[in-house]
């Protein structure tokens, strides 16, 4: 027998070779992905004073437990404290020429009246007295109106100042953590950001955990599912937040959605800072279309299934999702119902004459 002869048996015979198939299927999938995250103090404050003062006191450290309304420093400012001294002084003048004027026209009011009642018997007093009581009395009531708005100004002076002394106590916000104090007594505190802050509080008994969801991951996700974690720190045990904070945006530079769950930590056993890991729940938006994974066959150059058309052989270029079982998730020029060759290899030429198992 010749070579050539021999070459068209070969062929003929590998032509031959049965092939077993397998159907695409459309199915709606979801599946977990193992995502880094890391968890945040669910409230952060720097305190900082309102006010300009020196440091008199500080009542709490790093690692104080403190209550909403709790007094963490105390400042003094003595000049705030003169400029108060000084408007009550003020103010304490104006109290006293109100008093002397009131005395003055109830004295004014108590002439008037003598000489109106004297004037009704003709002859007594003489025409004008009566004139000038009454010219007297509206002056002295008019002095005493003029001092009402000075007392009035006085004590409006005084409240903006009586605010800003308020502030000389400085007080925790929230319940929380002291994580960190920069303030001694004697030191100089002030607001701005240019100043220090006298202490650092977090919100630890509830948490942050915030995920950069890939693009690819991030549909499908709604307020309120709860997401299963893990950190180092205590491993073995499960932890889990819900979803509190979509921002529907992808960063053009991370290709991720930063998302936000809370997560309650009432005994304080996790602590912000620690990394986490995440099993983010992914859900396509439409059926995804899924072929045993021995259907999948890759090269350098791709990746492809073989479906059978007419008792041939084409390649399909595909790229390869998650995987769920035997079967994996595919996209490509495919439609549910096709048939693929269940086990894929490049040996079984594109255009080959297929002989279906």
């Amino acid at each position: 027998m010749k070579l050539p002869e021999l070459f068209l048996i070969g062929a003929a015979i590998a032509a031959a070779q049965p092939v077993e198939t397998a159907v695409v299927v459309s199915r709606t999938v979801s599946r977990t992905s193992r995502l880094p995250a890391e968890l945040y103090p669910y409230m952060k404050v720097d305190l900082r004073a309102k006010v300009t003062g020196f440091v008199e006191s500080i009542d709490v450290d790093r690692g104080s437990v403190v209550r909403q309304g709790q007094v963490i420093a105390r400042l003094s400012a003595p000049e705030l404290a003169a400029q108060i001294a000084e408007v009550e002084a003020k103010a304490a003048a104006v109290d006293g020429q109100r008093a002397e004027a009131e005395a003055r026209a109830m004295a004014a009011q108590s002439t008037y009246e003598r000489l109106k009642a004297a004037s009704a018997t003709p002859g007594v007093i003489a025409g004008n007295e009566l004139v000038l009581a009454e010219k007297a009395l509206e002056a002295a009531n008019a002095h005493v109106k003029s001092l009402d708005s000075a007392r009035e100004a006085a004590r409006a002076a005084i409240l903006p100042l009586r605010e800003l002394q308020s502030y000389l106590e400085v007080k925790a916000p929230f319940d929380g953590i002291v994580t960190e104090r920069t303030a001694h007594p004697g030191a100089l505190a002030g607001p701005g950001a240019g100043n220090a802050p006298l202490a650092v509080i977090e919100q630890q008994s509830r948490l942050r955990l915030v995920v950069a969801v890939p693009e690819a991951d991030a549909a499908g996700i709604a307020r309120g599912t709860v997401v299963p974690f893990r950190v180092p720190a205590h491993a073995g045990v499960t932890f889990r937040g819900a979803v509190a904070r979509l921002p529907n945006t992808v960063d053009p530079k991370t290709r991720a959605m930063v998302v936000e769950l809370d997560v309650a930590n009432p005994n304080l056993t996790l602590a912000p800072g620690m990394y986490a890991e995440a099993d983010w729940p992914v859900r396509k938006a439409r059926p995804s279309l899924l072929v045993p994974a021995t259907a999948v066959a890759t090269t350098t150059e791709r990746s492809f299934v073989i479906r059978v058309a007419g008792g041939r052989a084409e390649w399909v270029n595909v790229a390869k999702g998650g995987t769920f079982g035997e079967l994996v998730e595919v996209t490509g020029a495919l439609a549910a119902g096709d048939i693929v060759v269940k086990r894929a290899t490049d040996e079984i030429r594109d255009g080959s004459a297929i002989n279906v198992r």
